[in-house]
């Protein structure tokens, strides 16, 4: 029988999954196993594996058919030290963002989705990309780089046709111009 823990942990990857399906019309699954299988210093074994395997172990979530550039982890905590997002120095999201750049391939969609007890749930994006945001916090990691941390309901809310597009291919322009896009990138 699993920990109280991973049963957690497990039951927030299949609401996301759930989340997912239900905005796009396709099905998203929690993924078989750990993204370690493909990750770190396995990397190797991709080369043994088609993109449907690749992307079946790749982090928590295996993305629907037309998301191949998606690259999801997702965490269920107690608590969260907010205060620490604006120190670039907070330990536990830089865990979880390595946990997910270790699998990452060139031109993929990083998403980390997080929940906490009785605070909420929320994305962490990399500002790389264009967003459409009404209310974001700023992270600058020392190991990871920027990260854009917003609440999940309002990110999808405001760029269902990003996430798409990008998780989709590998150009990361958006051209919508009905849309007020929040640029970041420094002179």
């Amino acid at each position: 029988m699993p920990s109280p823990q991973k049963a957690k942990g497990s039951g927030y990857e299949r609401e996301v999954a759930k989340f997912l399906t239900e905005t796009y019309g396709e099905t998203f699954i929690r993924a078989p196993g750990s993204g370690a299988y493909v990750g770190g210093k396995n990397q190797g074994r991709k080369q043994f594996l088609h993109e449907g395997q690749i992307r079946s172990f790749k982090g928590d979530i295996v993305p629907g058919q037309s998301f191949p550039k998606m690259n999801a982890e997702c965490k269920f905590y107690k608590d969260f030290t907010f205060h620490l997002l604006y120190s670039g120095k907070c330990s536990q999201l830089d865990a979880w963002l390595d946990q997910l750049l270790d699998v990452e391939d060139p031109g993929d969609l990083n998403i980390l989705f997080m929940k906490f007890n009785r605070i909420g749930q929320y994305v962490a994006v990399q500002p790389k990309l264009t967003w459409v945001m009404d209310n974001y916090t700023f992270y600058a990691s020392e190991k990871y780089g920027d990260w854009l941390v917003t609440e999940k309901e309002s990110f999808f809310k405001n760029n269902k046709h990003l996430v798409k597009q990008y998780s989709g291919s590998t150009d990361t322009t958006s051209n919508n111009s009905e849309n007020k896009h929040l640029d970041l990138q420094t002179p």
